[in-house]
This record gives structure tokens, sequence and C-alpha cells, in this order.
């Protein structure tokens, strides 16, 4: 420090650990004023200078833009909100590499002769992965007339989150999952998603009933009370509570003729289009979570087989 009390730009710059040309650029920015000037023109810095510079490196070492580290000096103090951005900033960025890693690490163990495509397949899922895509397919699925909070709902149950710890295998489960959903929509899979014969239904009633159907079914599994498609041709309470949702959507009661008329619209329910999308979706769910699209298999299954056993 020189003898009026005041800094040099040279010496700022060497007490700091950075170069002049950055204290100049941070005085230009307004974000280290000047106290003074030398009687030949040169920048003087008060005493507190320093310091100050001293937190810029600090805050920009901790990778905050420089408008956030103004935030930051004119409120003498570093804001939560600010630290927030940042560490959701972090996140994502550590969020996409470690997807990328484990994108990488898919394309190393892949034979050289499939990686050129697989490589296609990884590169076409944004780093870090969302789920756009897949809620648009979704809403192209689901059938016109569903209420906003039930469309919400189906689609939490449907739609996988991508793996916060990816590995190789769920990294290519997903971009396979993404490709499918970004793909060409057959006509076929819109209707398949009609769960009804044409006419008037209540659609928020049938999907509210699957729900609660799907989660009975689920507990059964769990318990290891469900029984065996194929041999029983019963899944406990849930079948009942399945064939109810569609009986109850179309204000009709639950017969044997019309559980026998409910098999194909069932069946349509369960397209090649859609069970692709669970068979790729199934390992992305977390533990305990329930795969809806497997349970709904179950459940058409043992309703087919139940059909079919009272078949004269």
């Amino acid at each position: 420090m020189v003898s009026d009390g005041l800094w040099s730009i040279g010496e700022l710059a060497a007490g700091a650990g950075v170069t002049v040309k950055t204290v100049r650029y941070y005085s230009d920015r307004g974000l280290l004023p000047e106290a003074a000037r030398s009687s030949g023109g040169h920048r003087r810095y008060g005493p507190g200078a320093l310091d100050r510079l001293l937190l810029i490196r600090s805050l920009r070492a901790l990778d905050l833009p420089v408008p956030e580290v103004e935030r930051v000096l004119d409120r003498d103090g570093v804001p939560a909100e600010v630290l927030a951005d940042r560490l959701r900033d972090v996140g994502s960025r550590l969020a996409a590499l470690r997807w990328q890693e484990a994108a990488l690490r898919s394309l190393q163990e892949c034979p050289d002769g499939e990686r050129a495509d697989r490589a296609r397949l990884l590169g076409a899922v944004p780093a870090p992965p969302g789920t756009d895509a897949l809620v648009r397919f979704w809403r192209r699925i689901l059938p016109v007339g569903l209420s906003g909070r039930t469309v919400s709902l189906v689609l939490d149950s449907v739609v996988p989150q991508p793996p916060a710890e990816p590995s190789p295998a769920r990294v290519l489960d997903f971009a396979r999952l993404h490709a499918l959903a970004s793909g060409p929509f057959p006509g076929a899979a819109c209707r398949s998603a009609q769960p009804l014969p044409e006419g008037a239904y209540r659609p928020d009633v049938l999907y509210e009933g699957l729900a609660e159907a799907y989660a009975l079914a689920g507990a059964e599994e769990r318990a290891g009370a469900e029984e065996q498609t194929g041999r029983t041709g019963r899944t406990g309470g849930a079948l009942d509570c399945f064939v109810s949702a569609y009986a109850a959507a179309q204000g009709v009661r639950d017969t044997p003729d019309f559980r026998r008329g409910l098999v194909p619209v069932v069946d349509r329910g369960d397209s090649v289009l859609i069970r692709r999308y669970w068979k790729l979706a199934a390992g992305l769910f977390g533990p305990g979570e329930p795969v809806l699209g497997l349970l709904h298999h179950r459940l058409s299954a043992a309703l087919r087989h139940e059909v079919d056993g009272h078949a004269v």
C-alpha cells in the first residue's frame, strides 16, 4: 500500500493473487470502485478494496456470474435465494454429468457394430433428461374429456422420472423409452386409448376406479396374496374393482354378459405400443412403485381367464 493509504492497481492485484487485467475489469464493471487517481492518472483504491476484491474472487470461484456478484456486493451479504439458485444449477449440471457418464459407459460396453446406432439413440436424449416426450405421448393416448386433475394423477403414475443415479442399463432403457414416445404415432394407438366402446361414458369415473383397482392389485401382489393368472383366473378383490370401474363409467351393472363384452375392450387398451412402453418403463420405476401397465395386463388376463372358464 502506498504512503497515502491507497492501493495501486498492481499492488491490489498482487495482494489478491489476480492479474491487473482482472482488477481493471472489475473496476470497469463498478464492482471495485476507485478511491482516487494519481497525478499521472493511475487508479488508486481505498483500504477496504483488498477485502472486497478477495470476496469477489471467492464468489467467482463458486461460479457465481458477475451480475449475481454485483447483487451480493450491493446487499453486503450473500442472499439465500442466490445460493438456492446456484445449488439448483450445480445439481442440474451434476445430473447431466452423471447421465453422460452412464451413457458413455453404455457405449463403451456396446459391441462395435452396434455403437453408432446406440450413440444416435443416447444422443437424442437431452442431459439431464426430462419427461416432456413421455408426457406428450400419454396426452395423445388419454381419452378426451378427462379432467385436468385426473390427467395429472394419471401422468404421475405412468411417467417414470429419469433415474437420479443412472446406470448404463437404465440410461439405455430410458433412451429407448424416449425414442418410442418421440417416434411415429400409429392411429391404432389412439384407438386403443379409448377404453370403452363409443358412446356416453364418464372417463373420470373410469380412471378413478382403475386407480383403486391397481392399488388393490399392487397391495395383493406385495402381500403375496395375488393368485397366479392362468391357474385360478382371479386376482383377489382387485378384479371385481377393475370390472366395476368400467361398469360404473358406463352406468351399467356388472354382469357375466358385461364381463364377456369387456374382454375385447381391455385387450384393446393393451396394444403392442402400450405393451412396448411398459416393458421399457418397468425398470425405471423406483422400488415399491407400482407399474400400472403390468397390473393392467394381469387384471386383463385374469378377466379373460374368468370369462373363458365360465364359457359354455
